[in-house]
């Protein structure tokens, strides 16, 4: 559920086990070195409270040290108001899975992790469930706030649920935008209480022509990205735009002047085509 503030950079998400996430995050996919530890201090600078990382994106070192640099020559703010996101890149076993964590914890510096996911459905049914065990215990042991998983298809979350785990996910990130809109998986993390983080929410630039997209953005005097952004937000879900241009991190996040009226939203769901812009995990065994 989206806290009351208006402010999108300040508003929160409260997850199923009471910890409060960011609503808006940074994404970082397919960014590394100098270019990616630009992207998080530009974001940072912004009023980003929130990047999301990964194991196979090769990057949580370069997050890690923009978050520390930038959290060390002020006092307002600490590590612990800061989210740091990433996943597991393979679903090999419980031991690797919590020797992966250690070392995420080790490659971003930043002491623990917010939000850990596994990173897709891949490697079969016993693998996911001993790897879910194993954020299981590891959020236990304090080396993660909240565990979640991502590309996860309605058959895989009720295949974790039916394991009856210690902990149910969080969050399941998959993506979702108005022309992917995966309404079957939304509904099914709404019912229980899983929040769906939007990855690829502007649909890679895709679509930024279609008449109603430029038909909507004209009406409220926003961007394309804008637009596409306030869509996920207001439907409940946590997306995660990505760009490594200041003028553009800082004008995705610049969503709190209009609200989308309920029968432009309903316009927009219409749109859905099903557009995979990478992959889909989704429907594996």
């Amino acid at each position: 559920m989206l806290s009351s503030t208006t402010n999108t950079l300040a508003g929160t998400i409260k997850l199923n086990n009471g910890v409060q996430m960011p609503c808006l995050h940074l994404g970082v996919y397919m960014t590394s070195g100098r270019e990616c530890s630009n992207a998080v201090t530009y974001a940072l600078q912004a009023g980003y409270r929130a990047i999301d990382s990964a194991e196979w994106y090769a990057n949580e070192a370069d997050v890690g040290s923009s978050i520390k640099k930038f959290l060390s020559p002020q006092d307002q703010l600490k590590r612990e108001d800061l989210w740091f996101t990433t996943k597991l890149k393979s679903n090999v076993s419980y031991d690797d899975t919590r020797r992966k964590i250690k070392q995420s914890i080790k490659e971003c510096g930043l002491g623990y992790i917010d939000l850990y996911l596994l990173h897709s459905p891949y490697g079969g049914r016993s693998r996911r469930l001993e790897c879910w065990r194993a954020v299981e215990d590891a959020i236990a042991d304090g080396e993660v706030r909240a565990g979640g998983v991502s590309n996860f298809g309605v058959k895989h979350l009720q295949e974790l649920l039916d394991s009856n785990p210690k902990i149910v996910p969080a969050v399941n990130q998959v993506e979702v935008h108005p022309f992917n809109t995966r309404e079957d998986i939304a509904d099914f993390c709404r019912d229980h209480d899983i929040v769906v983080e939007a990855y690829a929410p502007l649909a890679r630039a895709l679509r930024t022509k279609h008449p109603k997209i430029v038909e909507l953005s004209k009406k409220y005097n926003c961007s394309w990205a804008q637009l596409m952004v306030k869509w996920s937000l207001q439907h409940g879900y946590a997306p995660l735009p990505k760009s490594v241009k200041k003028d553009r991190i800082v004008s995705n996040a610049a969503v709190d002047s209009f609200e989308i009226e309920k029968d432009d939203l309903k316009a927009l769901d219409g749109l859905d085509e099903g557009l995979v812009t990478d992959w889909d995990p989704t429907d594996a065994d």
